[in-house]
């Protein structure tokens, strides 16, 4: 009678045991899945404000279709990738934007013009706001995704995985070490209110992107 007790105490345990590892795998995964959402929702933000960006640009340098096409099919590459919910290729589409923007704001640089345009200013306030959120987001849900991927290869939680077979590893939203932020434009020190007459862009001598 003992015996039969002890197992079923010994039994009862492992139970617990393994219901508490199964619910910790279900806390973490949706906690993983939340944080992925955060990043979701900032990422569209970033997407919503580049069409207005470019626009502005546009305005001031419209020769500049190559520039303006690339961060255009950048954006477009970054939607489709963020529809995929894959953290390494929505990084990767990310990054290759960060790229384009950077070609757009180098741009820019040689309008001082904009400094006095408030539509621009303002995107680019909240463009900066939207890359700060992108970074809190991004740590947090590396974290979350750390957290995760090892419980899950740690014992009993990863037989529960394989038993159960709805666990799975997620990919880290990563940057690369040069695109972690949008860069500033710097009218420098020439960049002063524009003389009277001289409202429109500048000359062909002075538009060009700045050498490499």
């Amino acid at each position: 009678m003992v015996a039969l007790i002890v197992i079923l105490v010994v039994i009862a345990v492992l139970l617990l045991l393994l219901a508490l590892a199964y619910n910790g795998l279900i806390r973490k995964r949706t906690r993983t899945q939340e944080a992925w959402s955060q990043i979701d929702v900032v990422l569209k933000r970033r997407h919503d404000l580049i069409p207005n960006l470019v626009e502005t640009v546009k305005g001031y340098a419209a020769h500049e279709s190559g520039t303006f096409e690339a961060v255009t099919a950048a954006r477009a590459s970054a939607v489709s990738a963020g529809a995929t919910g894959d953290p390494q290729k929505v990084g990767a589409a990310e990054n290759m934007l960060t790229q384009s923007l950077r070609s757009l704001f180098a741009v820019a640089e040689n309008y001082p013009q904009l400094r006095a345009v408030e539509s621009f200013m303002q995107l680019q306030e909240e463009l900066t706001a939207t890359e700060d959120k992108i970074q809190f987001a991004r740590q947090y849900y590396n974290g979350s995704a750390r957290d995760y991927n090892v419980a899950l290869q740690t014992f009993p939680r990863n037989i529960l995985a394989s038993m159960f077979g709805s666990f799975h590893a997620v990919g880290f939203f990563e940057a690369d070490a040069a695109d972690r932020e949008v860069p500033q434009v710097n009218f420098g020190s020439a960049g002063g209110p524009p003389a009277a007459g001289t409202s429109g862009p500048p000359s062909s001598a002075q538009s060009g992107p700045p050498s490499a």
